[in-house]
């Protein structure tokens, strides 16, 4: 079994949701998944993604809303076609924070929550020649102290709405340049050897609820405040996943099998 990108062993199991009917599914605590879980947040669990994908592999849990990679480093896994977390062009959520130029990467301290995100920006960086070495952030307050730093989420957010003396290089925005096309960030990965038809119709509502009650899910959200909720989910985020999405899935399997040095699987998907 993996551990997580600070290496430590697998993290032990996580409560179960106390509210309402248990699902056997779990999601990232963060803002961008809002439009996607609207109406299931008390029913599944809440956790950083190195922490979801650990839940899924061990069977805790039959679908996670987690990271693109855990789908295609694994070939027993399914991916639930429709929602997702993707951006065409700059994500806002997901970065590089860095002093020096770019070229003179040498260390990158990344968030250990992080699966997908680490592998996108080895990818970005090997397709300009740079090979730096990849080590986890111990402490998140301590990011502004880091030359190259990598955050993802809500952390990642605070960070850039807050004071701090780094430029930043969005890995969406990166990704379009580089390719052209949409990235997807996360999405349900699935057991393949479990029974989820019933899990999937549930998840597929949820996800169409969201949409429907669109204003209603930026007025109820916590996260910052509501007109960055608006901004962000509107502007920076797709929450569905189309063809150009799944163009964006293929080209990143290419990437990875040529920079990961791992098996990478081709991603299949499920209704």
């Amino acid at each position: 079994m993996e551990t997580n990108m600070s290496g430590q062993s697998p993290i032990p199991p996580t409560p179960k949701p106390s509210s309402g009917q248990a699902l056997r599914a779990g999601s990232v605590p963060y803002l961008n998944v809002a439009p996607i879980v609207a109406g299931l947040e008390g029913r599944m669990r809440m956790v950083p993604p190195s922490e979801l994908a650990v839940s899924l592999r061990r069977g805790d849990i039959d679908a996670g809303l987690l990271s693109i990679t855990e789908a295609l480093f694994h070939g027993d896994y399914d991916i639930l076609d429709g929602p997702c977390v993707a951006s065409f062009g700059e994500v806002y959520s997901v970065f590089l924070a860095h002093r020096g130029p770019i070229g003179e990467v040498r260390r990158v301290a990344c968030d250990t929550a992080s699966l997908t995100s680490v592998n996108l920006l080895r990818v970005l960086l090997a397709e300009r020649g740079l090979f730096p070495e990849f080590v986890p952030l111990r402490d998140r307050a301590a990011a502004g102290a880091e030359d190259f730093v990598m955050l993802i989420g809500d952390p990642a957010i605070e960070f850039r709405r807050g004071p701090h003396e780094h430029r930043i290089f969005d890995l969406g925005a990166g990704w379009r340049e580089l390719t052209g096309l949409p990235f997807v960030f996360a999405a349900w990965v699935l057991r393949r050897d479990a029974d989820t038809a019933e899990l999937r119709r549930e998840l597929r509502a949820a996800a169409e609820r969201g949409q429907r009650d669109f204003d209603a899910v930026i007025r109820s959200g916590t996260e910052f405040d509501e007109a960055f909720r608006r901004l962000y989910l509107t502007q920076y985020v797709r929450n569905i996943m189309g063809p150009a999405e799944k163009l964006g899935i293929a080209k990143f399997v290419e990437l990875l099998r040529r920079h990961s040095g791992r098996v990478v699987y081709d991603a299949r998907f499920v209704g």
